[in-house]
Order: structure tokens, then C-alpha cells, then sequence
């Protein structure tokens, strides 16, 4: 059960999550390429294709579904460490999508409390929240370390509600993946999609996504008939 906070006025607090890979910085393929790098290090031939569709799982959940049943697992760890350390080396290419930084703002300043709820590793996130620039915004951070089970399950999200003192059922989700729209609906919270982590509407759709934007700018365009925007209007 989340501490719920209350506003000065009384109010029950509302607040927005926003997944940050795929959905915040364009890094969806970045992680792509470093699952592909990876499992090739451990004689893994894997499409990029079928990686891109696991990208936004956690990386236990993505290794399990990629390989064989059959291999051995203890070298499971070594993979997601290589994958870590290829990701890292893309840390300077990092970049927001246009538009993020000022949806993270808007929905400050509409009076919600943001999160970001990441399964990041932290030394990721924290170099995420350096390309982002909008600590002003932000009210609370998760990554890897505050969940025990990773996307789809919900761990993450909870944990996010926490952080901020908010009820699933006086919050709104944002993301990329279909991991991020099933982690919602297992918490009941309403999910708004972003197509710039590269699935398509169809997909989020079918996994609970209750609206579809192209990425953070078209969101922020359409942010006060949005499923964000309404929340807004009950801050």
C-alpha cells in the first residue's frame, strides 16, 4: 500500500511515470546492438530483429526468452555484464527526444508528481538523467537496484509509486514497449504510448496502451486532450 501524499489544498497527489529507454532517450536500438554484441561474445548468433522486440524487458527476463533452454545458465550473468559494459561505451551518443525535457516540465508544473520508473541499472540511469536535464522536474527516480522482479512484471512501477506517494489509481504511465504497457495493466494503471522506441500502434495497442503518440513532442502537442492532461485537470 503506497503513503499516499496530499496536496496543500488537501487533494489526494496525482502523479505521471515515465519509462526513460525508448520512451525519454532515444536508446532502444543502442541496447539493441549491445544485447547483439554481447551474446555474440558467448557464440549467440541472435537477429537484431528478435533482440528489438525483447528491448524494454528486464535483462534476466530477455536473456531467458533469446536463448536456448538448453545452454548453460551460469554464463547468464557474463552476458548481461558485457551487455552493461557495450551499452556504456554509447554513453556519450545518448540524446533526449525533442520534446522530453519540456513534457517532463508541463507535467510539473500541471501540478502532478513525475517519476521516472526505469529498470535501468542506476549508473544508467543516472547518466540518463544527466542527458534529460530536468532534475527540477522530477520527483522521484527508480532503477534495477528498487525492483525484485523486472518488466513485465509490475515491481518497478510500485516501487516508482512509492517513491512519489502516489495511488496506482491516481496515476498515469508512459512508455515504449509492450513490457511497459502489461506492467501497467497489472497495477490497473492507465498507459499512454510512445511509438519513438520503435513498436508499432498495433502492437501497444493491443498490449493496453490507451493512447499512442509518435514520441514525447506529438505528446506534449496533445497534452491537455491526453490521458495525462485529464489527470491534470483533477490535480
Amino acid at each position: 500500500m503506497v503513503h499516499q501524499a496530499k496536496t496543500p489544498s488537501g487533494a489526494r497527489r496525482r502523479g505521471v511515470l515515465f519509462d526513460v529507454d525508448g520512451t525519454l532517450i532515444d536508446s532502444s536500438y543502442i541496447h539493441t546492438m549491445a544485447w547483439w554484441g554481447a551474446f555474440r561474445q558467448y557464440g549467440y548468433d541472435i537477429p537484431m530483429a528478435s533482440i528489438h522486440h525483447y528491448v524494454g524487458m528486464g535483462g534476466d527476463r530477455l536473456v531467458d526468452n533469446l536463448l536456448p533452454g538448453d545452454r548453460d545458465r551460469s554464463a547468464d550473468a557474463e552476458i548481461m555484464a558485457s551487455h552493461g559494459a557495450l551499452y556504456a561505451s554509447h554513453w556519450p551518443a545518448l540524446r533526449a527526444f525533442e520534446g522530453a525535457k519540456e513534457l517532463l516540465a508541463q507535467c510539473h508544473a500541471g501540478g502532478l508528481a513525475v517519476a521516472l520508473a526505469s529498470s535501468a541499472r542506476h549508473r544508467d540511469l543516472e547518466v540518463m538523467k544527466g542527458v534529460l536535464e530536468s532534475d527540477a522536474f522530477i520527483d522521484g527516480a527508480t532503477s534495477a537496484n528498487d525492483a525484485k522482479e523486472s518488466k513485465p512484471s509490475p515491481d518497478i512501477l510500485v516501487a516508482a509509486l512509492e517513491a512519489i506517494g502516489v495511488d496506482a489509481a491516481d496515476a498515469v504511465f508512459v512508455g515504449d514497449a509492450v513490457w511497459d504497457m502489461k506492467a501497467a495493466a497489472a497495477l490497473g494503471i492507465p498507459c499512454v504510448a510512445v511509438r519513438c522506441g520503435g513498436i508499432n500502434a498495433v502492437e501497444l495497442r493491443e498490449a493496453g496502451a490507451i493512447e499512442v503518440y509518435e514520441g514525447p513532442a506529438d505528446l506534449l502537442q496533445n497534452l491537455t486532450s491526453s490521458a495525462i492532461g485529464r489527470l491534470i485537470a483533477r490535480a
